[in-house]
C-alpha cells in the first residue's frame, strides 16, 4: 500500500496541477462562460491545444522527489545524515536550468535534465526563481522558530507548499513537517509560508500512515501549535475544516478560503476541497474552478487525495493523459523503493 500510496501523492498531485493550469489566472465568471455552468469538467487545452499539461508546481515536486531519493540513499550507504539540504539546493538549481534553457545539454545523460519535456517555462513563481538563484541550503537542524528566513524574508507565496507533499513520504510527521518547512527556505523566508509546506507534508505523512484526512489535518494542526508565528496556518486550515463541516461545496465557498497565491490559502483550498467533494473527482474539480492559483490548489488537493487512496483511487483517463505519466510513475517507484517504511 506504501508504494501505491506514493504513486498516488504524486500523480494525483499531476492531475490536479494538469487541470487548474490551463485556467489558472482566469476568473470564475469566465471559467464558466468558456466551459458551462460548471466550469470545467476534465482537461481543457493549454499552451497549442495541447490537454494536460503540468505546470512549475509539478515540475519542482518532481525534482524535490530526486533529491529525497538521492538523499535517502546516501544515508543508507554511507551514513551521511542532513544530506538533504543541500542535495535539494542542487536539485533546485537543475530545475532552474529547465527554464531558461530549451533542451537537455550534452552533459545532461540521466535524471530528470534528461527529460525534454521538462524544458518548459509554466509561469514560475518569482520568488522561486530569484530563491533558487540565490544558492542557499538552509542549516538542516536549523531551529524553527517562526523567524524569517534569509531568503526573500517576506515572500509566503505558494511556491513553498505546492512542491512539499514528498517530504512526508519518507519521514514520520514530525520529521517531514520540519524538512519541509526548511527547504521551504531556499525560497520562501516568511514563517507563514514555510510552516504552510511544513503543514502540508505532515499531513502526508500521517495519510500515508493510514490516517483519515481530517484526522490528519487535526493532527498538522497540534504539530503546528508547538511553534512561534503559527497562527496565520493554522487559522488558513482550521476556516477550511470548519467550511467542510458546512457540506454543499461551491466554488463561492472555496473562494472564501482566498485566491491561493500565498501559501496558507493553497494548503486551505486544497484541503476543504479533498475534505468536502462527494468524490476525488468532483474534489479535483472543486479544488480548480476559482478566480485564483487553480494549478497549485489544485496540484495540493490531488497530493491529499492520492497519499489518502493510493493511485487506483484517482480518475483513470485523467492519470493515462496527464503530462510525463511514466516519468512521474518511475519516480514514485524510485521513491518508494528506496524508503519504504521497515
Amino acid at each position: 500500500m506504501y508504494r501505491a500510496r506514493v504513486r498516488g501523492c504524486l500523480l494525483g498531485g499531476a492531475v490536479g496541477d494538469a487541470l487548474g493550469y490551463p485556467i489558472e489566472f482566469t476568473s470564475l465568471d469566465r471559467i464558466r462562460a468558456s466551459h458551462g455552468p460548471r466550469g470545467a469538467t476534465g482537461y481543457v487545452p493549454g499552451a497549442h491545444g495541447a490537454l494536460g499539461l503540468i505546470s512549475d508546481d509539478t515540475q519542482m515536486t518532481l525534482f524535490t522527489v530526486e533529491a529525497l531519493t538521492t538523499a535517502h540513499a546516501r544515508e543508507r550507504e554511507k551514513g551521511i545524515g542532513g544530506a538533504w539540504s543541500m542535495l535539494l539546493r542542487e536539485a533546485y538549481e537543475r530545475w532552474l536550468k529547465t527554464q531558461s534553457q530549451p533542451a537537455p545539454g550534452d552533459s545532461a545523460t540521466s535524471g530528470l535534465l534528461s527529460e525534454p519535456w521538462l524544458y518548459a517555462r509554466r509561469a514560475p513563481g518569482n520568488a522561486c526563481l530569484s530563491g533558487v538563484a540565490q544558492m542557499y541550503a538552509p542549516d538542516p537542524w536549523l531551529p524553527l522558530d517562526g523567524t524569517p528566513g534569509r531568503v526573500n524574508p517576506d515572500s509566503k507565496g505558494c511556491g513553498t507548499v505546492m512542491r512539499s507533499a514528498p517530504f512526508g513520504l519518507v519521514d514520520t510527521a514530525d520529521g517531514a513537517f520540519a524538512m519541509a518547512a526548511r527547504g521551504a527556505q531556499i525560497t520562501h523566508g516568511h514563517p507563514t509560508g514555510y510552516y504552510a509546506a511544513g503543514a502540508l507534508a505532515a499531513i502526508v505523512a500521517h495519510l500515508v500512515a493510514g490516517d483519515s484526512l481530517e484526522g490528519s489535518v487535526l493532527r498538522a494542526l497540534r504539530l503546528l501549535e508547538r511553534h512561534p508565528a503559527h497562527e496565520e496556518t493554522s487559522a488558513a486550515l482550521r476556516e477550511a475544516l470548519d467550511l467542510a463541516a458546512e457540506g454543499s461545496p461551491t466554488a463561492e465557498k472555496v473562494e472564501s478560503l482566498g485566491a491561493g497565491w500565498v501559501a496558507e490559502e493553497a494548503l486551505a483550498i486544497g484541503v476543504y476541497s479533498a475534505l468536502v467533494a462527494s468524490d476525488v473527482k468532483a474534489a479535483l474539480l472543486l479544488a480548480v474552478n476559482h478566480s485564483g492559483d487553480s494549478d497549485s490548489t489544485g496540484s495540493i488537493c490531488g497530493n491529499l487525495l492520492g497519499a489518502r487512496y493510493g493511485d487506483h483511487g484517482l480518475p483513470h483517463t485523467w492519470v493515462q493523459r496527464v503530462e510525463g505519466r511514466a516519468t512521474i510513475a518511475a519516480l514514485a517507484d524510485d521513491l518508494a523503493a528506496e524508503c519504504v517504511p521497515g
